[in-house]
C-alpha cells in the first residue's frame, strides 16, 4: 500500500548575503522528521566571483550538521582545528556535541569550468548523552558518497545518510535515518517501502514531480503518514529530475531549539549559551588551519 502524504508546504526565505536559501524545516507544520530538525535549500544561482564571507562563525551544540554540495566547494573551519575544502558532490559533517564553533564559505567549484552554486543543509539531532560528548567531524569528497545506477537506465540513487540496499554511508547514525538524492530521467519511476513508524519526507528542488500518484510543485516539502508502506516517485517531465527523501525513526526525548543550539531543556538551552559566552566552545584558528592543510 502507497503511504499518503500528510502535508505539503514551500520553505521560508532565510538568504544569508548573496546566498538566496529557502527554510524547509522546522515548518509551520513540523518541527522535525526523524531525527532531522532543520533544511535549508541554498538554491541554484550563477557567482560571478568568489566571496570571501561564508556564514561567518557561530556556535552550535546538540546536533550534526551535514551540507551537502550539489555544485560548488565549501570551505570548513571549526574551533576543534578542523579544516577541509569539498567539492561538488561532497558532504562536509559535523557532530557539535558539547559545544563547536565553526564557519562554512561556499563558491564555485574551482575544480570545474562552472559557476553554479547550489547545496543543502541539513542539521541532525543527537540523543542526549551524544550531545555531551565529544565532537566530530568527517569531509566527503563525491567520489566516496555511495552511488549506484537504477536498472534500466532510469537514473540514480545517491545515500547521504543511512543505507540503501548494498550502499552504506560513512556519515555516522546515531539512531536510524535516511537521506537519499534520487536522480530520474523521463518517464522513469523509483519505488522504495518503509516500516510503520518510520518518518519520511521528500524535497522537490528544481522541478515538479509524482510522489504516490499525487503532483507536486517545484519547491514542495511534503511528508508522509507513519504508516507501513511504499514511496513511488515518478518523473513525468522532459526533463531529468530530482527527489530528496529523508527521515528516520522518530526523536524519542524532549527537543528545545533556540537559535544554533537543539538541547533536551530550557535549561540545557540556557547552559548551552553560558558555556558559549565564557568562552568554553574555543576559537578558529584560520590561518594556522589553512597551512596545516596545505603542509599534509
Amino acid at each position: 500500500m502507497k503511504k499518503k502524504s500528510s502535508f505539503s508546504t514551500h520553505g521560508q526565505r532565510a538568504d544569508n548575503g548573496e546566498l538566496e536559501i529557502y527554510r524547509l524545516l522546522p515548518n509551520r507544520y513540523a518541527d522535525a522528521v526523524g531525527a532531522f530538525v532543520f533544511l535549508d535549500h541554498i538554491v541554484p544561482r550563477m557567482q560571478t566571483q568568489i566571496s570571501k564571507e561564508g556564514t561567518g562563525a557561530h556556535p552550535h551544540r546538540g546536533i550534526a550538521t551535514l551540507t551537502y554540495i550539489i555544485n560548488g566547494e565549501d570551505e570548513h573551519f571549526d574551533s576543534a582545528g578542523n579544516y577541509a575544502m569539498v567539492h561538488s558532490g561532497g558532504l562536509q559533517w559535523m557532530n557539535a556535541g558539547n559545544g563547536i564553533i565553526h564557519d562554512e564559505t561556499l563558491n564555485y567549484d574551482s575544480q570545474t569550468d562552472s559557476k553554479l552554486v547550489h547545496a543543502f543543509q541539513f542539521w541532525i539531532n543527537l540523543p542526549s548523552e551524544i550531545k555531551a560528548g565529544k565532537t566530530g567531524y568527517l569531509a566527503v569528497e563525491g567520489s566516496k558518497v555511495p552511488y549506484k545506477d537504477l536498472p534500466h537506465g532510469k537514473g540514480w540513487i545517491k545515500v547521504i545518510a543511512g543505507a540503501f540496499e548494498d550502499l552504506i554511508s560513512v556519515i555516522p547514525a546515531f539512531s536510524e535515518q535516511f537521506l537519499y538524492h534520487i536522480h530520474l530521467e523521463p518517464g522513469a519511476c523509483f519505488e522504495i517501502n518503509f516500516a510503520a513508524k518510520i518518518e519520511v519526507a521528500a524535497y522537490l528542488a528544481e522541478l515538479p514531480g509524482t510522489i504516490n500518484d499525487e503532483t507536486f510543485n517545484a519547491g514542495d516539502f511534503v511528508e508522509f503518514d507513519r504508516e507501513e508502506g511504499s514511496i513511488e516517485l515518478k518523473n513525468n517531465n522532459m526533463e531529468a529530475c530530482d527527489f530528496l527523501l529523508f527521515g528516520g525513526a522518530s526523536y524519542q526525548e524532549p527537543i528545545f531549539a533556540e537559535g544554533p543550539f537543539v538541547m533536551n531543556s530550557k535549561l540545557d538551552i540556557a547552559h548551552a549559551y553560558r558555556d558559549y559566552f565564557n568562552g568554553d566552545y574555543g576559537k578558529i584558528d584560520y590561518e594556522k588551519q589553512r597551512a596545516q592543510q596545505g603542509s599534509v
